[in-house]
């Protein structure tokens, strides 16, 4: 079995059974440094806008509860390094629908900017009036992060504890998205990431 393959069956198998995963082989070191120039240039831009909560009619910013900024993205639109990213991205939704049997149809994402000192409060990522967003996928942009600077991931898990992913450039944190409530701890410098869900259709 190749080495790509192995990695995207423990993707799968951590799925089941923790139900979280991190992986650092989603995309080469160039297609992250686009990724980031993209963002960056984005963000400079102002083509970023403060992320809402909620959604519909009961869509609003909330600044009290997350102070992130946000691009979504279209293919239609992306550059290099975000094209690179949404083929990696639907590769792994062909696999873990082959894998798990999870009826993933489609990917949205978009990029994310955290300022210094941004933050996004505990929080469920699937909606309680849609149970479309099945898996959630959180890729990092953040080249030679220290652990001193914060703006960690933070997963409560089953049973009690927590798990911090630290936003270093090239991983992958994987995780269900009805199950794992999450934050973003604050950070010292600015935080990029591409922040992302597998949804299916919704049920009944």
């Amino acid at each position: 079995m190749a080495a790509a393959d192995a990695e995207v069956a423990r993707l799968c198998d951590a799925l089941v059974d923790p139900g979280w995963a991190t992986s650092d082989r989603l995309l080469d070191a160039q297609s992250i440094a686009l990724l980031a120039d993209e963002c960056d240039a984005a963000w400079a831009a102002g083509l970023l806008h403060p992320a809402a909560v909620g959604r519909g009619g009961a869509r609003a910013e909330r600044t009290a509860i997350r102070s992130d900024h946000v691009l979504w993205l279209d293919r239609a639109t992306a550059g290099p390094g975000a094209l690179r990213y949404l083929d990696a991205m639907e590769a792994l939704r062909v696999a873990l629908n082959r894998a798990l049997f999870l009826g993933l149809e489609a990917l949205e994402a978009h990029f994310a900017f955290y300022p210094p000192g941004a933050r996004y409060d505990r929080h469920l990522d699937r909606f309680t009036d849609d149970d479309t967003r099945v898996v959630s996928a959180v890729l990092y942009l953040n080249p030679a992060w220290p652990p001193d600077a914060g703006g960690q991931l933070r997963l409560f898990l089953d049973g009690g504890g927590a798990h911090d992913v630290l936003p270093e450039a090239g991983t992958l944190a994987l995780f269900l998205a009805d199950r794992f409530w999450h934050e973003v701890l604050p950070a010292t410098r600015p935080r990029r990431s591409v922040t992302g869900w597998f949804r299916r259709r919704p049920l009944g």
